[in-house]
């Protein structure tokens, strides 16, 4: 048996269709869902339409990201704080005017850990932070990373979130992160994702990267006017799919960073555009600085 552990899509289409493509092409028709199915990218609808299709025609289970949580939160808070047209909530406004009330209940359903039996083989633990949230992450050498894999009840962990691929391993137990499908930190102008293979009752990672129509995809944000919509944070979406560097984690802190120090305080998403625009020149300049 063999199984594809796919996380942190964001709305990437084009690079989700591709690690399908693959997968079904090895004859793979079990499919783990870490979360974080929208986020970025254009066009959320076929993404979630995609994904319905697959839960239709083959055996998929799905965990809830933090990202599903945002849209959820706007829902049950009446609607408010966000606008698009600017770089903090305008991809978050974009997505949720372009999803469905049954899109949210299917997130609501979701559970953010859960334990997967399939057959004889060993139980596996599914969570897209951890067990416990699904914002925390699981990286390497982290006393609450060791801690987590000790109290874990099965040896192996599946995770997201950090859009980093990896395998963490503590005392014969081990977290296995795919990576992200639709923004990988790390890699550039791939997409990546995990199958795992069954060998007797236990389970072997096999970590994959993945090209796929990149600019495509990149144009999509253009014609669905995310530039205009989302104008530095999509700026920073493009150059993390060229590049692999610069996370929107990184540019959001900068950016708060920069709004503390003028402001004295900075509360998200109450982010002026102009400590966006100062966040994304910065990391452009560490990185040329860096680089020469």
């Amino acid at each position: 048996m063999n199984i594809a552990v796919l996380s942190d899509i964001h709305g990437n289409y084009e690079a989700l269709k591709a690690c399908i493509n693959y997968a079904l092409e090895r004859e793979i028709t079990t499919f783990l869902f870490l979360g974080d199915y929208l986020g970025e990218f254009a066009y959320p609808r076929r993404t979630m339409d995609y994904l319905y299709q697959l839960r239709e025609n083959y055996q998929c289970f799905f965990i809830r990201g933090n990202k599903e949580d945002y849209w959820l939160n706007y829902r049950n808070c009446g609607e408010t704080g966000w606008s698009g047209y600017n770089s903090i909530t305008g991809a978050l406004w974009y997505t949720y005017q372009n999803i469905t009330e049954g899109d949210l209940d299917f997130f609501a359903g979701m559970e953010i850990s859960q334990t997967f039996t399939l057959g004889e083989a060993e139980s596996i633990t599914l969570c897209h932070g951890s067990p416990f949230s699904n914002r925390q992450d699981l990286l390497p050498k982290e006393p609450d990373t060791c801690h987590i894999l000790e109290q874990s009840s099965t040896r192996l962990i599946l995770c997201g979130h950090t859009h980093i691929q990896q395998k963490i391993e503590h005392l014969g137990k081990a977290a296995l992160n795919p990576g992200s499908v639709g923004a990988p930190i790390g890699v550039c102008r791939k997409a990546q994702f995990m199958l795992l293979h069954q060998n007797g009752n236990t389970w072997e990672e096999e970590f994959l990267s993945l090209d796929y129509p990149v600019e495509r995809e990149i144009d999509n944000l253009y014609s669905a006017k995310l530039d205009r919509i989302a104008p530095y944070w999509c700026k920073s979406t493009i150059r993390l799919l060229q590049t692999g560097t610069d996370s929107h984690k990184l540019f959001l802190q900068k950016a708060m960073e920069l709004c503390r120090e003028e402001r004295g305080e900075c509360i998200w998403p109450d982010i002026p555009e102009k400590y966006c625009e100062q966040a994304f020149e910065f990391l452009i300049e560490q990185a040329e600085f860096h680089y020469n």
